[in-house]
């Protein structure tokens, strides 16, 4: 009788510990957990030359997917191509890349002509009055040319809106509980914790990677965030930037991710970009970039000069 009461003991707490470890993971519809990219040739806004078209052509897409390397180097500053003999294919991945499903020619989805806003006169001289690069000169540099953010625009890959980046090192890592999503960015490392429910911080908090607040609507998880700092400025934006982000699954392998963005001290209207996250097949690996640090050659030559 007692070796049955031990029994049954342990089956009692083994059933409730797998019942509450479940209650911790999300349902298949709502898991987004795992490895991700959204990595694509497509660009955030439609070339001028593609005014007409929303979409292309088999035998277009396939010419204008050929040309993305030389694309891509043509979007960089000219000192960054000259200086940095890696921006090459083996490095960039561009051939692996391709245009979204249905070949769209932009991200942007609204407004209907693929492009952002007007910028507000406002902005316009707000950007204008910010000083030229100079490596000579630290404080004109961006936090992303200083190896503290990532190439996204002036802000980060994990933080809204997650648009892929010019150097195409787009993996995400997304783990998540019943209270919490997070999300790890491959360049350069950030983690944004996404808090299920609840209310922003107060509006004197300011974080370089926003404050998210999710809900669940349906199996769609809507994030809304607000508290920018305005040192994490995407594409000049200020840190009255709004983002509302939907995640939703669309297969085993894919989540469809909808961003609009708002800032009325930037842009005219707000706008939305469409963007597909597939799952990845590979690693995600650390990126260690290093600020001021311009090459292990020159510390090694430094040294050598040091011994004699």
């Amino acid at each position: 009788m007692r070796r049955q009461l031990i029994a049954c003991a342990v089956l009692l707490f083994a059933t409730r510990a797998s019942t509450d470890l479940a209650a911790q993971q999300p349902n298949a519809a709502r898991d987004f957990q795992g490895l991700w990219t959204n990595g694509t040739l497509t660009p955030l806004q439609r070339p001028p030359e593609f005014a007409d078209k929303p979409t292309l052509s088999e035998e277009d897409a396939a010419a204008f997917e050929k040309g993305g390397l030389e694309r891509l180097l043509k979007l960089l500053p000219h000192d960054d191509v000259v200086t940095a003999g890696d921006l090459n294919d083996t490095y960039l991945e561009t051939s692996s890349l391709k245009l979204v499903e249905g070949r769209r020619t932009a991200l942007i989805v609204d407004p209907p002509n693929g492009r952002l806003p007007a910028v507000v006169p406002e902005a316009q001289k707000r950007l204008a009055a910010r000083p030229k690069r100079s490596f000579d000169n630290v404080e004109t540099l961006t936090l992303d040319e200083r190896c503290i953010f990532s190439t996204a625009m002036g802000s980060s890959n994990a933080a809204p809106p997650m648009v892929p980046n010019t150097f195409g090192l787009n993996f995400y890592q997304i783990v998540q509980t019943k209270d919490h999503v997070m999300i790890l960015s491959e360049m350069i490392h950030d983690a944004r914790v996404i808090r299920i429910g609840g209310r922003h911080l107060p509006s004197n908090v300011r974080l370089w990677l926003g404050d998210s607040i999710g809900r669940w609507e349906g199996d769609t998880l809507v994030v809304d965030t607000t508290n920018f700092s305005p040192k994490s400025a995407f594409r000049g934006a200020t840190d009255h930037l709004h983002t509302v982000e939907r995640f939703t699954r669309t297969g085993a392998s894919t989540i469809r991710y909808v961003v609009t963005v708002e800032d009325p001290e930037t842009w005219a209207a707000p706008w939305t970009a469409d963007i597909p996250f597939n799952a990845a097949s590979e690693r995600m690996f650390e990126y260690s970039c290093h600020e001021a640090n311009y090459s292990l050659a020159y510390g090694l030559r430094n040294s050598r000069l040091d011994d004699k």
